[in-house]
């Protein structure tokens, strides 16, 4: 179904793929005539070219990156337009897109959310951008739909901004990213290596883009294989695929941890553009001749099933066929790893208990988003469910078109009329379901999503509340064939039907009748509208020559994701307000982390307005004096004293900044981790002017020791790999923080305290 290759590839003339090893020149040689060098092939790759073109700096192993568009949705652009405003921000260089897909349902008893909104469009008026109101599109739907093109790069406040099946390489990062565009400097990164992804034969009809971007992931993600790569997918198996369906897997490639993703472009992709009205954003694109890849996944289209991802993980992956024939084993492992992950005593984790008749028994479908809610899925859907229904007992069906042309166009071919019909609940282009906002199930509830995520709490529970509900992922025709079944999990490869796949018709005016479309037309004198809850960051601190750092969390899990440092939900209304957002900074992961760091906080407020810190802290007294019997020049008023979180390998998952500005906020100085999950938490971390430390040796204090790091500003400021620290006990027991390549800007960003006070600086 889906081969690893150890090491690297070549792939000659797009078909033939040869493994690297002593005799892969001389093969090469005889089967193409050609004698290249392995350096040579590795720019023969589609990523090589587009992220050269994009290069400023005028090294191809430092690169520099210049986007032709940016993406932001309504948790992520206050914060990112705040943070440029008070960076020096006049107008947008750049399309610039605000969609309104997260937060668009109204605040309970408040105004917050629409108040953000108006904040946007007024920002779009005063600064050039693209406004996207409320349910007529989700953000990377829309993206698709009108800013793509062959050959470009997009940044996006989003872990899945993925454009890469229409030819266009799109990074999903932190708001200080692109904050950093906003103000006309770079995106710079080392040359990413490329892993390709070779595609070969035909899927069944019964098995979607779900089902293939779930066997790819789980083969790739617990390994690292891609982690900070970028996927480039090639193969015969791509003529097989409709855009849509290609679209489907490119949008998933987020959880394998990768970087980015690019496909080769053909006359099928040609067609969507055209389709789309914008056939000037087309080119055939595809690898060199011989193109070398860092590495190799060859994955059998036609070997694929239908897949299930079980709490509380995309990696975490069956065949709906070996979970039914195998439940209560399969279910009794499901339990452990989620108790485990969950580390609660709150809430029971519980699966078997929905066996009925050997069977399990599901109380939710949710097809949604931009991987779920796209134009195939749902055609497919109502073809399965046709002359179905869902039932009047407990399973209930939701589905969310991913835009509203693709919503009209179900309209116009009977698809929404027959979903209605077969008990199904429409609703409009919305994010929530994918990240606990929407269609949240009852406690102990079990809902099948396609949509991105099945983090714990992506479905809205509150496990410290003693709530607690799951999120298995599926492929749209599965969750359609349960729902025919009443409820019962089912594969679509159970189900009986045919598709119909109606042709599509885009209407572009639904957009040019209701978005602003203002890139260009910057107008300053229009004033910036701001709600009560819309906030300035507060001040931050450069870093000091030495500090103190308290560890006021530690948390073992093998990851960590960003939903755990912040939770998404209810919590994202407070975006807008960095110190109310904060308060909910790993609530659902350690309820006592607030607190605990407030605390430590109090000391470092009393150091910058020159008092004394042990006063406001009285335990620091004790820290200092055994500090001072072994450094005699310690200076209290040049140490600056901050929180720290451990954690094992923290930022899976999604883009949001907050997962690092509100420990930030907090008074947290850095995160001390065996290795960070994503490239984009640690330039989080590093653009809130934290520092991401890492250890390779066994953690050598625990939960509410001190730590104390003399000289860490020389250290930042001359590139150190390795910097001694402390842990403070009854003496000074020392051992070593690492530091991971930093950029010049980025040193200078750490040091002057954050992304604001190095442009202001």
């Amino acid at each position: 179904m889906v081969k690893l290759f150890d090491g690297g590839a070549y792939l000659v003339n797009g078909a033939e793929i040869i493994s690297d090893g002593a005799n892969a020149m001389a093969e090469i040689k005889a089967k193409t005539g050609k004698t290249i060098s392995k350096e040579e092939a590795a720019k023969n790759t589609m990523a090589y070219g587009i992220l050269t073109a994009h290069n400023t700096s005028g090294n191809d192993d430092k690169l520099k990156i210049k986007f032709d568009a940016m993406a932001s949705h309504d948790i992520t652009y206050v914060g990112i337009v705040q943070t440029a405003r008070a960076s020096g921000l006049e107008k947008f260089p750049v399309p610039y897109v605000l969609t309104n897909c997260h937060n668009s349902l109204c605040a309970v008893g408040g105004t917050i959310n629409e108040d953000d909104h108006l904040f946007g469009l007024s920002c779009a008026k005063r600064y050039g951008g693209i406004y996207v109101p409320a349910h007529q599109a989700v953000i990377h739907q829309y993206m698709r739909e009108m800013m793509s093109g062959v050959g470009k790069m997009i940044l996006g406040s989003d872990s899945h901004t993925r454009y890469g099946a229409l030819g266009t390489m799109a990074v999903g990062e932190g708001g200080p990213e692109l904050v950093k565009q906003l103000l006309s400097k770079t995106y710079d990164i080392d040359r990413p290596e490329v892993v390709g992804v070779y595609l070969t034969g035909k899927p069944a009809p019964f098995v979607g883009p779900q089902d293939v971007a779930l066997a790819i992931i789980g083969a790739v993600f617990e390994n690292g294989y891609v982690k900070n790569k970028v996927m480039e997918f090639v193969g015969d198996g791509i003529a097989n695929l409709s855009t849509d369906y290609r679209n489907g897997i490119d949008v998933m490639t987020t959880e394998t941890t990768c970087l980015s993703s690019v496909w080769k472009t053909d006359d099928e992709t040609k067609a969507w553009y055209l389709t789309h009205g914008r056939l000037e954003d087309f080119r055939y694109q595809q690898p060199g001749d011989i193109t070398y890849y860092d590495g190799m996944i060859y994955v059998d289209l036609s070997a694929i099933k239908p897949m299930i991802a079980m709490p509380f993980h995309p990696s975490n992956i069956y065949t709906i066929d070996d979970l039914n024939a195998n439940l209560m084993d399969i279910l009794d492992e499901v339990e452990r790893k989620g108790a485990s992950q969950l580390e609660s005593d709150k809430v029971l984790f519980s699966l078997k208990d929905k066996v009925v008749n050997g069977r399990l028994m599901v109380e939710q479908g949710v097809i949604a988003g931009c991987a779920g809610g796209t134009y195939e899925n749902i055609c497919d859907a109502r073809d399965i469910l046709k002359n179905h229904n869902i039932g009047a007992d407990e399973f209930a069906l939701s589905v969310y078109p991913s835009s509203q042309p693709v919503f009209l166009n179900l309209v116009e071919n009977g698809a929404i009329a027959d979903l209605m019909i077969a008990g199904a609940t429409v609703r409009s282009a919305f994010c929530g379901p994918c990240f606990g906002a929407g269609d949240v199930p009852a406690n102990n509830c079990l809902s099948i999503r396609h949509s991105t995520r099945n983090f714990p709490n992506r479905e809205g529970s509150k496990i410290t509340n003693g709530q607690i509900a799951s999120v298995a992922l599926m492929d749209a025709r599965s969750i359609a064939a349960t729902a025919a079944n009443k409820g019962v999990l089912t594969a679509a490869s159970d189900a009986d039907f045919e598709l119909s796949r109606p042709q599509y018709h885009f209407s572009k005016e639904v957009y040019d009748n209701r978005c602003y479309f203002g890139y260009d037309k910057a107008d300053e004198s229009v004033p910036l509208r701001f709600g009560p809850n819309i906030t300035d960051w507060p001040s931050m601190v450069e870093l000091t020559d030495d500090i103190i750092l308290k560890v006021v969390s530690v948390i073992t899990d093998p990851v960590t994701t960003t939903d755990e440092l912040i939770p998404s939900g209810e919590t994202s209304s407070y975006r807008s307000n960095p110190l109310k957002l904060a308060e909910f900074a790993l609530s659902r992961k350690d309820p006592a982390y607030v607190g605990r760091a407030k605390e430590v906080q109090k000391a470092e407020k009393a150091r910058e307005e020159g008092k004394a810190p042990e006063e406001a802290y009285a335990e620091l007294g004790k820290v200092y004096d055994v500090i001072k019997a072994q450094f005699e020049n310690f200076d209290s008023a040049k140490t600056g004293i901050g929180s720290t979180i451990y954690a094992v390998k923290p930022g899976d998952g999604s883009a949001r900044e907050q997962a690092a500005s509100c420990q930030k906020v907090l008074g947290g100085w850095a995160n001390i981790a065996n290795e960070y999950a994503t490239k984009r938490y640690r330039s989080n971390l590093i653009n809130w002017g934290m520092l991401p430390f890492v250890i390779d040796e066994e953690r050598p204090f625990e939960n509410g020791d001190y730590i104390y790091v003399p000289n860490v500003k020389e250290a930042i400021v001359n590139g150190a790999g390795e910097i001694p620290a402390y842990v403070v006990g009854d003496t000074l027991k020392p051992f070593t923080l690492k530091m991971g390549a930093l950029t010049a800007d980025e040193r200078k960003i750490i040091t002057d305290g954050c992304l604001i006070n190095y442009y202001r600086s």
